[in-house]
């Protein structure tokens, strides 16, 4: 009987741990956290590239003057 009691705990810290995580993790796109766009080939006026792209494409911002 005691070990239910153990089986139920172990149960429950698992479920705790798991409701806080997404189910299909997504990979970090670091240019759109950069507020880039993804295009192919190079970079056309008025962007500008600041990266690479996951998929091979040229990470591009729009150049804003002030």
């Amino acid at each position: 009987m005691r070990i239910l009691y153990l089986l139920l705990v172990a149960l429950f810290l698992v479920v705790q741990g798991v409701a806080g995580q997404h189910f299909i993790p997504r990979p970090i796109d670091t240019c759109t956290t950069q507020n880039g766009l993804c295009m192919p080939g190079i970079c056309r006026r008025p962007y500008y590239w600041i990266g690479t792209c996951h998929n091979g494409y040229s990470c591009c911002r729009r150049f804003v003057e002030i």
